[in-house]
């Protein structure tokens, strides 16, 4: 079982590790390191930083489950759990940005390394709880997710009548501090205000559950803890008293009761163990039935492999006797060249003879030209200086009035021509369809032929049938002419697809431009413009939190939640989509039933649920491999990506503006 825990850790963090790989660039701050290394050396820096990290140089693991980024001191956030330090690591080490610096990129190439050599099994827990907590009853009744109740909270009333107290990130800061590591800390309200009380939740593993323990042990062993603070309740106490939720907090019919079972359920340790135990035996079986298929599919794939290796012994027997028959065709060949070589030489010897003659008597004519045209060439160069003066001021008058017009057309006409391309791209791409379906026929064919081929041959008996030896050359004969026309068709087909490659090349470098362009635009145009595509908008988030908590505190939660949220978009393995059939077509929605986003609209509220759908929508839409934001010249008249057309007349409107800004100048 720790085996297979430690397996599955590992191939969550390969799987990380390798989508920041592909998904780019994280933008983060250097270390305040003043000096710089070359790209070459980054390998170099890389092993001497990971020899410092082994031996203890820098702080990296703060506590069992939290950790920090020693390059990164100036980071507005420090602690940071195992998965969240990798991302930010490789990010920073992979990025292909001009501002990072390459000591950066070495320091956290060894970070990664040593994270992935040296603390690869920091999630997994070293023994189960029963073995960790003997103190512990396995089959005491804990509230799931691990809570804790904190009571006897300072509070004071305020001038509207109203209790107020101390802020959750208040005590979840200064637990975290005491190396409990809370997830976070909720003050319990009532119409009256802060009733005095809070509940502490832990993380959902084996880790969290001995952080909770060690909560409740540290307020026992100061004489706050439960037993103490239900010993005499008449009595007045001073401090804070904590305590494990179990199965009496959760059937209680106070504010801590409605919540407790708000939030979770009642578990037993070893209900939890035997829940995770049945988890892992239903992974291994499934993956013995996958190993058990791909060796079946093996089998057959050998299987098939013999039978393809038999026919190619048999046909590069056939090859070898017709590149045999070949040869002594060439040689044949080659023979009759020579002979026919030399005859072409002779006759050559005798045509020069005579072009030398004529050649003589030619040059004897151009001396009498040159004569000739010496007394004209003075006046043929006043002639054409004056033409030439002429054309100049001609040419001038005509490049003035036609400039203008030449550009107006030139405009109007890349639309035109932008959308003829695609015709002719729709027009190829059914051309190479029918030609793709000519080729299959051909070879089908031609293997026909050549299986009336081999059933002649062997029907030949000894007198040699003159029959049989007719049809035999009149099929060859076919034969040779159908893989003519194969070639040729192979030819043009491959002409045609790099001409069409090259087209689609063009068309999507022209719209690269146009984006650059409308994207430098200082003034939106009209309802077309650059969006990005799959950008969660935060402000539902930041309203949201406004009306929980002070302006401080709101901008703090909104920034967290838009964080956790925008991490959630790029999780590939997160796909909230359904697919039905609407019109006859496969469409995707939003699932009903998604736990995350209808708790996002149920603790948040609706607008921000709205504003992470969108999101997701337009990641799926334009960008479903690789779920990273991309820009596209948007239409925001109709709410759809603009055409080519459009943008073109966006580029149309700016440079008839900045015409008339030069006439009037």
């Amino acid at each position: 079982m720790k085996t297979l825990s430690t397996l599955r850790v590992r191939g969550s963090i390969s799987t990380v590790a390798e989508f920041l790989r592909l998904r780019g660039t994280v933008m983060d701050h250097s270390s305040d390191e003043d000096t710089d290394i070359s790209e070459s050396e980054i390998s170099e820096y890389e092993d001497k930083s990971y020899e410092k990290l082994k031996s203890g140089s820098h702080c990296v693991k703060v506590s069992p489950e939290t950790f920090t980024c020693p390059y990164c001191p100036k980071k507005r956030k420090r602690d940071f759990m195992f998965k969240e330090l990798l991302q930010h690591a490789s990010g920073v080490g992979q990025s292909s940005s001009q501002k990072r610096r390459a000591i950066d990129k070495a320091n956290h190439l060894a970070l990664v390394k040593y994270l992935e050599n040296d603390l690869t099994n920091v999630d997994v827990p070293s023994k189960s709880a029963d073995e960790s907590e003997p103190s512990v009853n396995p089959n005491e009744q804990f509230v799931w997710p691990w809570i804790g109740i904190v009571v006897n909270i300072p509070t004071r009333r305020a001038e509207d009548g109203r209790t107020v107290g101390e802020s959750g990130s208040k005590l979840r800061d200064e637990y975290k501090r005491r190396g409990f590591n809370p997830t976070r800390v909720s003050p319990l309200w009532n119409f009256r205000g802060h009733t005095g009380t809070a509940l502490v939740e832990f993380n959902k593993n084996w880790p969290g559950f001995h952080n909770a323990l060690a909560f409740e042990k540290a307020y026992e062993s100061d004489h706050h803890g439960k037993r103490d603070w239900f010993v005499n309740p008449a009595a007045q106490k001073s401090g804070l008293y904590a305590w494990v939720a179990r199965a009496d907090d959760y059937k209680m019919s106070n504010i801590i009761g409605e919540n407790l079972r708000k939030m979770g359920d009642v578990k037993t340790v070893s209900e939890l163990q035997e829940e995770e135990d049945r988890k892992q035996h239903k992974l291994v079986s499934n993956l013995n039935n996958i190993i058990q298929a791909k060796n079946q599919h093996l089998k057959e794939i050998e299987v098939r492999c013999n039978e393809t290796t038999l026919k190619m012994d048999i046909a590069m027997g056939e090859k070898d006797k017709l590149i045999h028959a070949y040869n002594e065709e060439i040689k044949k060949i080659q023979s009759s060249a020579r002979d026919h070589f030399q005859r072409i030489f002779t006759d050559h010897e005798k045509l020069k003879l005579q072009l030398e003659t004529q050649k003589s008597n030619l040059e004897s004519r151009k001396t009498e030209l040159e004569k000739r045209e010496a007394h004209n060439e003075i006046e043929r160069k006043k002639l054409a200086e004056e033409m030439e003066e002429n054309a100049v001021k001609n040419s001038s008058l005509q490049k003035a009035s036609l400039e203008q017009q030449k550009a107006d057309e030139n405009i109007l006409k890349l639309a035109e021509d932008q959308k003829k391309e695609k015709e002719k791209l729709h027009a190829k791409i059914l051309r190479l369809e029918k030609d793709l379906d000519m080729k299959q026929k051909l070879e089908l064919e031609i293997e026909q032929l050549q299986g009336k081929v081999n059933v002649l041959k062997h029907m030949e008996d000894g007198d040699e049938d003159a029959e049989i030896m007719n049809k035999v050359d009149t099929l060859l004969k076919d034969l040779r002419e159908k893989e003519v026309s194969l070639q040729d068709l192979d030819a043009i087909n491959n002409t045609l697809i790099t001409k069409e490659r090259a087209s689609n090349d063009e068309l999507q470098e022209a719209r690269v431009e146009l984006l650059n362009f409308i994207k430098e635009i200082p003034n939106a145009s009209g309802n077309i413009g650059v969006k990005r595509l799959g950008e969660l908008d935060t402000r539902p988030f930041l309203e949201a939190m406004k009306k929980k908590y002070n302006e401080e505190d709101a901008e703090e939660r909104a920034s967290e939640l838009c964080s956790l949220w925008e991490e959630y978009l790029k999780d590939p393995d997160w796909h909230p989509f359904k697919v039905i059939m609407v019109e006859g077509k496969e469409t995707e929605i939003i699932r009903d039933d998604d736990e995350k986003l209808n708790g996002l609209r149920s603790e948040i509220g609706v607008a921000a649920y709205n504003a992470v759908v969108t999101a997701l929508k337009e990641i799926n839409e334009y960008n479903p491999s690789g779920r990273y934001i991309s820009s596209q010249i948007w239409n925001y008249g109709q709410g759809r990506v603009a055409s080519m057309k459009e943008g073109i007349q966006v580029l149309l409107k700016q440079w008839k503006k900045h015409k008339e800004k030069r006439g009037m100048i």
